[in-house]
């Protein structure tokens, strides 16, 4: 058991950001990492033109990685923003335009799962009018990810970093993950089960993965305090994964850290080098 045991994946929106876009696939195959994610890359506009999404895809595949996970559009993310999809106007209609665009992407890189950030409540908006708006557009997501053979992530932020985040827990995830599987009936909304976000917002890590391991999709790690490497804070993120291994949970856990004021590639000592591609 231990870190060696897991299969990991690193996010390239967090981790080499000291490179451009299309280096960075390329930097984490140096580094020995076979499998990859994403946020959603053009934080400006939903819809990119496709020669830039084509020039994403050839960098994954001239590296030799694989995209396993991709936000969609998600606002100003670095930013403000913590999603779009419940945010009434511009912001919902330009969720919707990008749904089938991040499908069709992640279908041409083979890539199974696909994160939509709920989005921060807005001031003078009222949160049932968000609520109802969020799982009408999730269930589009639902249904554009279900056509590429892909499951749809809910994420729990953390309150401190992000205050007018509404999901903030594990069971307010897990909420919105089984009404949107109750209105498709396609099974394929799964939680996105952030250990850093968790312990931030104070919850007991070994009940939540007891608790709802079944119905989680991807799971992604940083250590806290300071959201940096394993190691570098106090969460026993070993044991954590090795209880989440027990469940039966064989997914890829996400690298999405900080490497601090050290170079990215240098932030993996901690994890030898034999055990850093997904197998």
């Amino acid at each position: 058991m231990g870190y060696p045991d897991q299969r990991f994946d690193v996010n390239l929106s967090i981790l080499f950001t000291e490179l451009p876009l299309l280096e960075r696939p390329a930097a984490a195959a140096a580094a020995g990492f076979t499998a990859v994610e994403l946020w959603w890359p053009w934080i400006e506009t939903p819809t990119p033109p496709q020669a830039e999404l084509d020039a994403l895809k050839k960098a994954l595949d001239d590296a030799g990685t694989q995209l396993v996970g991709l936000n969609f559009y998600a606002g100003q993310l670095p930013g403000p923003d913590r999603g779009a999809l419940s945010v009434p106007g511009t912001e919902s209609d330009r969720f919707r335009a990008n749904i089938e665009v991040a499908a069709d992407f992640a279908a041409s890189v083979g890539c199974t799962a696909l994160n939509a950030l709920y989005g921060n409540r807005v001031e003078g908006a009222d949160p049932q009018v968000q609520d109802a708006l969020a799982l009408e557009n999730l269930v589009l997501a639902a249904r554009a990810a279900d056509r590429v053979g892909a499951i749809l992530l809910v994420e729990t932020l953390n309150k401190p970093e992000s205050p007018l985040y509404p999901l903030v827990s594990a069971p307010a995830a897990i909420e919105v993950v089984d009404k949107v599987n109750a209105a498709t009936g396609l099974g394929n909304a799964k939680f996105l089960l952030d250990l850093y976000h968790l312990s931030m917002n104070g919850e007991d890590l070994s009940q939540v993965i007891k608790a709802y391991a079944a119905k989680t999709g991807h799971v992604q790690i940083a250590d806290n305090p300071g959201r940096g490497a394993p190691g570098t804070g106090s969460l026993p993120l070993e044991q954590l994964l090795d209880e989440l291994k027990d469940t039966g949970y064989a997914g890829l856990v996400g690298l999405e850290y900080k490497p601090g004021d050290r170079p990215s590639a240098e932030s993996f000592d901690w994890l030898p080098a034999s055990a850093r591609a997904a197998r």
